[in-house]
């Protein structure tokens, strides 16, 4: 070893490596070197959250090793059905369970509903909870119906829906969004991805339902399997009194296989249980208690405000100075799960570093003053032979700004992976 050292320090000074010695001195070199270097670690990023899988399923899509999911192809669907004894064209309902990663397709067959398939969600965003306002890249949480002018044709996800979100019970919560899909591929920023093989059946079975004349189809999302033993397990979380109200609806499918009947009554969702032959398929209407309307819904809670956090923020309190959070009951609405392990370890974000960029519809770019407008010329033959100039150094400018943009934009991702 000591050996191999000395070649180590004389190792640019090749005269020292002359015939045979040489060759003794680089093996030995090898042998140190190979004792010391250690292999490098792969980085893993890690979500302390629900469904931690989100990110490996997003690896694993992007490598293009996703283990396939048995999923019909669109040629065999029908003979998949007909196995069932269902059909194209027949009623369908969509729950989903965030927890989970799990959207279940129900289908109409005689008087209740039957499952036709679960298939894996790729990827959602956020943690559980619903959505409370536009660009917290969380994806919402409740009762939501669509019809036909939310199926998509064009566009990057062209086998795509609009679930409706804000529906009326999230705009009685003052609750912002809008374009919230459900589409393929396996990414992300609010909305359900499902990759394009389990989207194009489950678009195909809801286009085929409302071109058959039902006018709407229900989508449920659930924070997780709403049994007795998970809504314990979460009896802590700051969302629980609004996910009683979506237990009642879970519930009143579980014991009928029918779609219920879901109302807005004040700030909360009211349920009624389908009868058989009753259509049940309609948009979320105002249930006001003591009107024909209500019949069948339990209005008892209207009067009562939902209980969520106070605070609706992307951060935590600002930290004391021994570190902790100077608030430990303070309530948040985290944007991630990387930021709800955060909190949960009582860690402050670092702050980025001071930057004057600006977002752009290209990315970020660095925030730079106008120019000053030009004094209006005394000579127009004279403007008017500067004016070519003039348009050649605003376009190089707004090509600088690009690049520069692109460059803040990479930036600011590796910041965000590195934590």
């Amino acid at each position: 070893m000591v050996y191999g050292f000395s070649c180590l320090t004389d190792y640019f000074s090749l005269s020292r490596f002359p015939g045979l010695p040489g060759i003794r001195c680089l093996l030995a070199l090898s042998l140190f070197l190979a004792t010391f270097v250690v292999p490098a670690s792969a980085l893993v990023i890690e979500l302390d959250d629900v469904a931690p899988d989100r990110i490996e399923r997003q690896r694993a899509f992007a490598r293009g090793t996703l283990a396939a999911t048995d999923v019909p192809d669109l040629d065999e669907l029908s003979e998949r059905l007909a196995e069932k004894g269902l059909a194209e064209g027949a009623p369908i309902l969509l729950r989903i369970f965030k927890a989970e990663s799990e959207l279940e397709v129900w289908m109409r067959k005689g008087s209740t509903y039957v499952l036709t398939g679960t298939y894996p969600i790729c990827h959602w965003t956020g943690t559980l909870g619903p959505k409370l306002r536009e660009g917290d890249k969380q994806s919402p949480e409740g009762f939501y119906t669509v019809g036909r002018r939310q199926m998509r044709h064009l566009g990057r996800w062209r086998h795509a829906f609009n679930i409706g979100y804000p529906n009326l019970h999230d705009k009685r919560l003052d609750r912002t969004g809008s374009y919230i899909l459900m589409h393929g591929g396996c990414s992300s920023t609010g909305c359900y991805a499902m990759t394009q093989p389990v989207q194009q059946v489950v678009y195909h079975l809801a286009a085929a339902a409302l071109r058959a004349r039902q006018e709407n189809f229900q989508v449920h999302i659930f924070p997780f399997r709403m049994t007795d033993a998970n809504m314990a397990a979460h009896a802590e979380s700051p969302w629980m009194d609004f996910w009683r109200d979506l237990k009642v609806g879970y519930d009143a499918f579980e014991a009928t296989r029918l779609p219920p009947r879901i109302g807005i009554c004040g700030q909360r969702y009211v349920v009624a249980s389908a009868s058989p032959g009753a259509r049940s398929d309609g948009p979320l209407t105002r249930i006001e208690p003591g009107k024909p309307g209500a019949a069948g819904f339990d209005t008892s809670r209207c009067g009562i405000p939902v209980v969520q956090p106070a605070d609706p923020s992307n951060t935590a309190s600002a930290p004391a100075a021994d570190g902790s959070l100077t608030s430990p009951e303070a309530s948040f609405t985290p944007s991630s799960a990387r930021t709800v392990a955060r909190i949960e370890r009582k860690e402050t974000a670092t702050p980025l570093p001071s930057s004057r960029a600006e977002r752009t519809d290209y990315g970020w770019r660095e925030r730079v003053p106008r120019p000053p407008e030009l004094p209006r010329a005394r000579r127009p033959a004279e403007a008017r032979a500067r004016k070519p100039v003039d348009d050649q150094a605003q376009l190089r400018a707004e090509r600088r700004a690009k690049r520069e943009a692109l460059g803040e934009t990479y930036r600011r991702a590796l910041i965000g992976i590195s934590e």
